[in-house]
């Protein structure tokens, strides 16, 4: 894993790209996907015009500690974490690979290519970003009718699960629980997958929480 005090904004390998999000250049390799993890920025769903070194190196490397630990909870898409570019070798026929960029270490994984659903699962613990602005404005977060008084990122009397769309440009938008199952099936969308949802996301707190950080949102 190489760390460099360069920015990656961009990636342009000699494969099928299948998309490129706010953040992630993703790769077609016919049943997985390469996913590499720029270190373009996000905020307020618009990709900022300048980058953070390592940035994506760091969300590459949280995202694959995440998908592990909470692998026992709920199965996930991750198989390996590109750590060394030459394991890239097992996943593309002797055709198709190429040198591969050092970059790719540490900031890129192979993943299981599976049918997404446009849904972005957001259980937010203090009173932060676009919740905060919400609160100023209507006392409520996500229609969550909230105590008068609270404070910027105070932590929230209980966490709140605040789910949206996941758009691939534009704004995500808040859902309701009817517009959830619709968009998801009712069979999908129930008490006990969101109450996996909030342990998932009590999991990382407690432990961001034991290792002297705070998650704001997960």
């Amino acid at each position: 894993m190489t760390i460099s005090p360069s920015t990656l904004t961009n990636t342009n390998l000699p494969l099928s790209l299948f998309i490129r999000g706010k953040v992630r250049d993703t790769y077609d390799l016919g049943n997985l996907l390469l996913i590499v993890a720029t270190d373009r920025i996000s905020a307020f769903d618009s990709v900022l015009p300048c980058g953070i070194p390592n940035k994506g190196l760091v969300l590459n490397q949280l995202s694959a500690f995440w998908f592990e630990k909470t692998e026992n909870l709920v199965p996930n898409h991750l198989i390996e974490v590109v750590n060394d570019v030459h394991c890239l070798d097992a996943y593309l026929p002797t055709e198709s690979r190429f040198p591969y960029p050092s970059y790719l270490a540490g900031r890129s994984m192979i993943v299981k290519k599976a049918k997404r659903i446009p849904i972005e699962c957001v259980v937010r613990g203090y009173l932060s970003g676009s919740a905060w602005a919400e609160y100023q404005q209507q006392g409520t977060v996500s229609n969550f009718s909230l105590p008068k008084g609270l404070q910027e990122s105070q932590e929230l009397p209980q966490p709140l699960f605040t789910p949206t769309t996941k758009a691939e440009t534009g704004h995500d938008l808040p859902l309701s629980m009817d517009e959830m199952k619709e968009l998801a099936g009712k069979a999908l969308i129930n008490k006990e997958i969101i109450g996996i949802i909030i342990c998932g996301a009590a999991c990382r707190a407690h432990r961001a929480s034991n290792n002297g950080s705070i998650s704001l949102d997960l």
